[in-house]
């Protein structure tokens, strides 16, 4: 009747998860989805690293810098957005050129630091969130955020 392993069914059934989530999230929780994303093949990336697993950590960066660069880096409105998407562009360009990096010299050190960038960015969308949804306290929170990332030295 069912000729699926129980591991496979799990993964099938967390996929259907991940449909419905995107089909009725708006899109503040869709952003903070592809954060999580990001993050998530970055973490997976690392263990592959870890474990000399040269393909799978490859294919987990690569999901990794689809998801900014696809995901974070086009839903950025620079007309809207102004100065702050434009430094956003900016830093999504940083992580994926330091990515490509971090997979060529097999470098954990790199996939860590973008980790830690989009957990930042993740932690001030998340902020928003809570916040009240006036146009002047999204772009204080993200600023103040994308401030402390350029004083770190992230940004070159």
């Amino acid at each position: 009747m069912f000729t699926e392993s129980p591991s496979r069914a799990i993964k099938n059934y967390q996929s259907i998860g991940i449909e419905s989530g995107v089909v009725s999230a708006d899109p503040h929780k869709l952003i903070l989805m592809l954060f999580e994303g990001a993050r998530q093949a970055l973490d997976c990336s690392r263990l592959y690293m870890q474990q000399n697993k040269i393909a799978a950590k490859g294919e987990m960066l690569s999901k990794a810098i689809m998801i900014i660069d696809h995901g974070l880096k086009a839903s950025l409105d620079k007309t809207a957005g102004g100065e702050l998407a434009i430094q956003l562009d900016q830093l999504y360009d940083y992580m994926t050129s330091r990515l490509l990096v971090a997979n060529i010299q097999n470098n954990s050190a790199i996939i860590e630091e973008i980790s830690q960038l989009l957990s930042e960015l993740q932690e001030a969308w998340t902020a928003i969130g809570k916040q009240s949804t006036a146009k002047e306290d999204t772009k204080t929170a993200v600023s103040m955020t994308l401030e402390q990332t350029v004083k770190t030295g992230a940004m070159v």
